[in-house]
């Protein structure tokens, strides 16, 4: 369903060393940012009603029921740059994508 790539792997291992109680990461949608719904990461520590558990490059990772069909075949990487720093998503859901590369339509 998701794809980690080495990169978003290595920080989210990083992360999830340094936080205290956190199993993984959740990865949602909502409606909003400037192309119709935006990208949600955050640290979880359990499994919700509903969730698909992806366990990939050592990095559990839960997705609602509801953000699953909008991320299916998603790959997330983690790029540095001398402007911005930050998740990216590839997504090929998406139909049309915002500048910010955080929200989608």
């Amino acid at each position: 369903m998701i794809k980690l790539t080495e990169n978003a792997a290595a920080i989210m291992n990083v992360t999830l060393s340094r936080a205290e109680q956190a199993e993984g990461f959740r990865i949602a949608v909502e409606a909003g940012g400037c192309a119709g719904y935006k990208y949600l990461v955050g640290l979880e520590s359990v499994q919700g009603q509903g969730d698909a558990v992806i366990e990939t490059n050592g990095v559990k990772v839960f997705v609602d029921a509801d953000s699953q069909a909008h991320i299916n075949g998603m790959t997330i990487d983690f790029v540095t740059g001398p402007e911005t720093s930050g998740f990216v998503f590839d997504n090929p859901n998406a139909h049309q994508n915002c500048t910010c590369g955080k929200s989608f339509g």
